[in-house]
């Protein structure tokens, strides 16, 4: 896998993947199955891509699991939601572990029910020594969201005197985004034909490719992963510039 990848040229192979996960409740629909039907076969859609991408060499694979707006949804389809999240975390965290993976949940924690919470914090601490690939779940996350806390916390730290206005920039708020410490990701896939991105990684995503499949989320396998990797490595990256730009991947020289 090349390094570096310059302005103008072809893409070689992302680091970070970013997936919106959606066509659980259209897939359920065309099968005359309950809506709960698609978000467990969109589970199991979720480990087989964990897996897949982990066989790809991909280093960070974000898949956007629950959003802010998903409170709006009808009680019991939250609940069953919810439900789904501890099932996944306290069935396949041990397994996680053990293939290498570090898991990181961005999103808003003030307003989650204890339990869940104390769930998060367990998935990041167990495995916050692996080195394998970086499993980022976004729950109870809205980009708008993040940016809004983002820019509370430096409102904070000048008020208190510990941060110059002067100095803010890029980087300032970079910092202090949920994601403050991974890659931006190069590519970032929808399923399901939809082409929005619906308040996901807004900022992160600013010179992202995008590759929206027509595949519903629980029908999504390792040849729609391929697939979309192989267009992306069919992209020129542009980023603005004239010049050619060098990109490095995470850990490059």
């Amino acid at each position: 896998m090349s390094a570096e990848t310059r302005q103008g040229e072809s893409a070689a192979d992302p680091c970070h993947v970013a997936i919106i996960m959606d066509g659980n409740g259209r897939w359920a629909k065309m099968r005359n199955l309950p809506r709960q039907e698609g978000h467990r076969r969109g589970l199991e859609a979720l480990r087989r891509t964990v897996r897949h991408a982990a066989e790809l060499g991909i280093e960070v694979l974000t898949l956007y699991s629950f959003s802010t707006e998903n409170w709006r949804r009808p009680q019991a389809e939250v609940s069953f939601l919810l439900g789904l999240l501890r099932r996944f975390v306290e069935k396949d965290l041990a397994e996680l572990a053990e293939a290498g993976l570090r898991v990181r949940i961005i999103g808003g924690r003030e307003d989650l029910a204890p339990d869940l919470r104390r769930l998060v914090e367990h998935a990041e601490q167990s495995t916050a020594g692996n080195s394998g690939m970086t499993l980022v779940v976004a729950f109870n996350y809205g980009s708008r969201d993040e940016i809004v806390r983002a820019t509370r916390a430096i409102a904070t730290e000048v008020a208190a005197g510990r941060l110059d206005p002067a100095a803010i920039d890029e980087a300032v708020l970079h910092g202090h985004l949920d994601t403050a410490d991974l890659p931006d990701p190069e590519l970032v896939i929808r399923t399901s034909g939809e082409t929005r991105i619906s308040n996901f990684l807004l900022w992160q995503a600013a010179y992202a490719e995008f590759v929206f499949s027509p595949v519903l989320w629980p029908d999504f396998d390792k040849a729609d992963l391929v697939a979309a990797i192989s267009e992306y490595r069919r992209r020129e990256r542009r980023f603005g510039g004239v010049e050619p730009v060098t990109v490095r991947k995470a850990g490059a020289a």
